[in-house]
């Protein structure tokens, strides 16, 4: 091999010699200690080879044929598990594609049982994906329709502009409500906004742990606690819908307690629905059922629940 590096040592390190092979692979060490001798050849992309002998001062050594082998690699692989942000970006991709009859968006159910908990940023993506959707505008309208039709708000009148005023409080409703109770006291108290769906168990015991997750839910530490986001968000939503609602349907502070604990009988509702009938309905859910785990929903099918029983109201 040309270019390969011998060393050689003896007895005496100061005569240590190193040389390079030539065109023909040959080397030689001119006037050599006698005595032991080591040889160490090394090329790069080949193993060390070594030689050993001895010599006197009477004669020429030569050195037999040494073959080099080509190293050996060692590929070392650092294998770094994902960000638990980047876990719940992909369980995030897979929720916006919920909907159930193909339609209505189910953004806010979770049917991974252990899905990692959703970043600051992400709660607010979420929320923005949820209000924005074509379809909560056309529930929105479809919701000024009907209350319209039944003169609900009848401060607001008739026409084109009662409808108009209709539609924006309806729709006002839903951006405080989600970004309230999905958003802002969700990222501040570190609560998940979103159902796990249960999918497991008797009956019985999905039908109640449904109607828990109205006012208990996962926290981002995994742990189970108060919805606070949720009750909190409500009633917040409640006092200011007071800025845009006739004076005559305001509410006062005990009307608006009893519209919250409404809401979480409609929140109540909603889980049941999501624990037994809308996943049939969700072309993208998994089709196997997971283990159990909890949280809150905030779902336009909630929402729209609230919407119409206060406007029963």
């Amino acid at each position: 091999m040309v270019g390969a590096k011998v060393k050689l040592t003896g007895e005496d390190s100061s005569q240590n010699q190193e040389v390079v092979t030539g065109d023909d692979g040959i080397f030689s060490f001119a006037n050599a200690a006698p005595g032991c001798f080591h040889l160490t050849i090394t090329a790069v992309g080949f193993a060390a080879q070594e030689f050993s002998g001895n010599f006197s001062s009477t004669e020429s050594f030569a050195v037999p044929q040494i073959v080099l082998t080509v190293a050996s690699v060692n590929t070392e692989v650092h294998v770094v598990p994902p960000s638990q942000v980047e876990i719940a970006r992909e369980h995030i991709k897979e929720e916006e594609k919920q909907r159930a009859l193909g339609i209505i968006p189910n953004f806010y159910v979770t049917y991974i049982p252990d899905a990692a908990p959703l970043a600051p940023k992400q709660k607010f993506e979420l929320a923005w994906k949820s209000m924005v959707d074509p379809v909560t505008f056309g529930l929105t309208g479809a919701i000024a329709g009907l209350q319209q039709a039944q003169n609900d708000f009848s401060g607001y009148g008739q026409g084109a502009q009662g409808f108009a005023k209709r539609y924006g409080a309806a729709y006002g409703d839903t951006v405080t409500s989600t970004l309230i109770g999905s958003a802002i006291l969700p990222s501040l108290l570190k609560q998940d906004p979103r159902y796990f769906y249960k999918g497991t168990g008797s009956k019985r015991s999905r039908l109640l742990y449904a109607i828990a997750n109205s006012v208990i839910c996962k926290g981002d530490n995994g742990h189970w606690q108060a919805n606070y986001s949720a009750i909190i968000g409500g009633l917040a939503a409640g006092g200011i819908s007071n800025l845009y609602y006739p004076a005559k349907d305001r509410e006062g502070a005990e009307l608006t307690f009893e519209n919250a604990l409404i809401g979480i009988g409609a929140t109540a509702a909603a889980n049941v629905l999501q624990e037994f009938v809308i996943k049939r309905f969700t072309p993208n859910a998994p089709k196997s059922d997971p283990g159990s785990s909890s949280a809150k929903p905030s779902s336009p099918i909630a929402r729209v629940f609230s919407t119409f029983v206060r406007a029963g109201d």
